[in-house]
């Protein structure tokens, strides 16, 4: 039988080998400012055009290369970060593998200008798919410059498969901002097909989190820090009451290199136990420092995942920094007076004589006003109730109640989403009055049915509803608007500010005008018809961020994510006392839709508790 084990050539190794390390533009952007940062450098700057699909170039000022360096850095596992296995353990630079520059030159044509302090002339190397295509000397400033062009020319099924501009690019500025953040120290800036993104100075991490993240964070970090002989913890974490309802703006940095663990992740969140509301969470930038030896960061090529030699030490140190930092803050658990709370409503007070009685002061403070009505000391009146008539107050309200069509403009009026469409509504109390649905808690709704009794979750219901009206508006671009009296100038960041305008098309579908004032803001005109007009921006912001995090979460196109994200936003808006009307009439649109019984995420929109169910509960022992 003939040998059939055979070496792989050197091109196709370093080919395969790119597929762990360059997975997108994104992961050659990362790669290069690491190297950079590594390099001493304290100016780096980003250029880059199509998302990195035409060209990534990176200009440092950090030490440069010799020429032979530079020729070495394209071999495979060629590195000056290590040399022995106990290196391995004592890793302080951000690159160690020697992996990353023979991986990009696999897969681009790469050209690197490079030189030393003391050299006289630099380096410059031409390289396409690993073979050195000229290496000749160049005039050239201090420093490394290396331009990536036409990532994955000669892999066409992987450059196939990568994202739209817009995608990728969040993906770069996401690698950017993380580097960013960790070295405050060096001036960083980031150009997009001629387009300053970013052009940020050197200076302290509070600015530099502020330049990335925007102004709006400056009220709402609070310093953290925490030094023992095992490790010390710094950085700033967000206040309680700015936090957002999605996984954003949260970094973890040990050693200055970003890593994610849902471990240190949890420990700042049981730092936050009882001051945040449900389902929201925090902004935080924390830097873990500790001896080299006690960490393995050599778990993944992206080296983002670390293993720690004590978790658990880790863990009770990152949460009590966090918790004395929101304690330094007098950051306090309080009372939730907007949360439902199990008292009887407050009933109108009734009176049998006329209100003047109560200007009787000898009569109020005693409790023993007029005409057996109910009076308590150091009650006063509003004036208008004083110059009201004799009536009662419920006489005051006996018009509304004698007059639907007033009941209904006031039901409309106070309904937080104007979700009830007037002549729909009308037809769903007609059909559904039957069986008269009850509220409880504001947040189920009680129905009865044949087989028993049905219980519908209300946002859940608004969820699904809304979702199959912003799906179908966005299939159709029927999306109605209303204008804004007061237009509205909203900052982005520049992740954000991206985002939007790559769907700039679906917003208008769905009913939002907005135009671009510049850089990363926009003016926002107008807002879907059925949206009540209050926080324009804060909606927007969630928007945004509930969008963002299903790409995290889901595989989903453009639409079916924005419609979601916007149903999701609405209905968690939606939690209110509602009328009869309303109650009816979401019954009804519940029932209309496509399917009324699950949310697009798949909760459950009702549950139906049969007869017997009901019997079981009241059954003896």
């Amino acid at each position: 039988m003939p040998d059939i084990i055979h070496l792989l050539p050197d091109f196709l190794a370093n080919q395969i080998a790119a597929g762990e390390v360059v997975q997108r533009p994104a992961s050659v952007v990362k790669e290069l400012l690491e190297n950079a940062i590594d390099a001493k450098a304290t100016s780096i700057q980003l250029i880059v055009k199509e998302a990195g699909k035409q060209l990534i170039q990176l200009v440092d000022n950090g030490i440069g290369m010799s020429e032979t360096d530079a020729r070495m850095c394209f071999e495979r596992h060629a590195t000056s970060k290590i040399s022995t296995t106990e290196d391995l353990f004592r890793i302080r630079t951000m690159g160690f593998r020697g992996e990353a520059m023979a991986s990009i030159g696999a897969v681009a044509q790469v050209e690197l200008k490079t030189k030393t302090k003391d050299a006289d002339t630099g380096t410059k190397l031409l390289i396409e798919g690993s073979a050195v295509v000229l290496q000749e000397p160049v005039a050239t400033p201090e420093g490394t410059s290396i331009s990536v062009k036409n990532l994955f020319y000669n892999v066409p099924a992987r450059r196939n498969f990568l994202k739209t501009n817009a995608v990728e690019m969040r993906h770069i500025l996401d690698e950017f901002q993380r580097v960013a953040l960790a070295y405050p120290e060096a001036a960083f800036s980031l150009y997009h097909n001629d387009v300053e993104v970013f052009n940020l100075p050197a200076t302290k991490l509070s600015q530099r989190i502020v330049g990335i993240l925007g102004s709006n964070y400056k009220e709402q970090m609070a310093y953290c820090e925490e030094d023992t002989s095992f490790l010390s913890v710094k950085g700033y974490v967000g206040k309680p009451e700015h936090a957002k309802k999605t996984r954003g703006e949260q970094f973890f940095f040990v050693n200055n290199r970003f890593v994610k663990s849902g471990y240190l992740n949890h420990a700042v969140m049981t730092a936050f136990e009882g001051l945040l509301p449900k389902d929201s969470h925090p902004f935080y930038v924390l830097f873990i420092e500790l001896e080299p030896e006690k960490i393995d960061i050599n778990v993944h090529p992206t080296k983002t995942e670390i293993k720690f030699e004590d978790e658990k030490t880790v863990y009770a140190i990152v949460h009590a920094a966090v918790k004395k930092a929101l304690g330094t803050y007098n950051i306090a658990p309080s009372l939730d007076f907007d949360g439902d709370v199990n008292f009887a409503p407050l009933q109108p007070i009734r009176v049998q004589g006329g209100f003047n009685e109560f200007d009787n002061e000898d009569r109020t403070s005693s409790g023993n006003s007029g005409g057996g009505s109910t009076s308590f000391p150091g009650f006063t009146p509003p004036a208008s109730a004083r110059r009201a008539t004799s009536k009662g107050w419920e006489q005051l309200y006996e018009p509304m109640r004698n007059d639907p069509a007033q009941e209904e403009r006031v039901s409309s009026a106070t309904s937080d989403m104007g979700l009830l469409d007037d002549a729909f509504a009308a037809e769903s109390i007609g059909a559904g009055s039957a069986n008269k649905a009850i509220q409880v808690h504001q947040k189920y709704l009680l129905v009865q049915v044949k087989s028993g009794m049905m219980i519908i979750d209300q946002q859940a219901a608004q969820e699904r509803i809304l979702y199959e009206k912003y799906i179908s508006s966005l299939q159709k671009k029927t999306g109605a608007s209303q204008a804004l009296l007061f237009p509205q100038t909203i900052e982005l960041s520049p992740a954000d500010a991206i985002l939007v305008k790559e769907l700039a098309g679906e917003f208008k579908d769905i009913g939002f005008q907005f135009e671009d004032f510049g850089g990363n803001t926009i003016i926002l005109n107008g807002i879907p018809a059925d949206v009540h007009a209050a926080n324009e921006k804060e909606l927007l912001e969630e928007l945004i961020e509930q969008y963002k995090n299903n790409l995290t979460t889901l595989k989903l196109d453009k639409r079916e994510n924005l419609a979601r994200a916007m149903a999701k936003r609405l209905a968690s808006r939606s939690l209110a006392r509602m009328s009869d009307f309303e109650m009816n009439s979401l019954v009804d649109k519940l029932f209309a839709c496509q399917v009324p019984n699950y949310t697009p995420g798949g909760q459950k929109t009702l549950v139906i508790m049969e007869l017997s169910q009901l019997h079981d509960l009241f059954l003896k022992g």
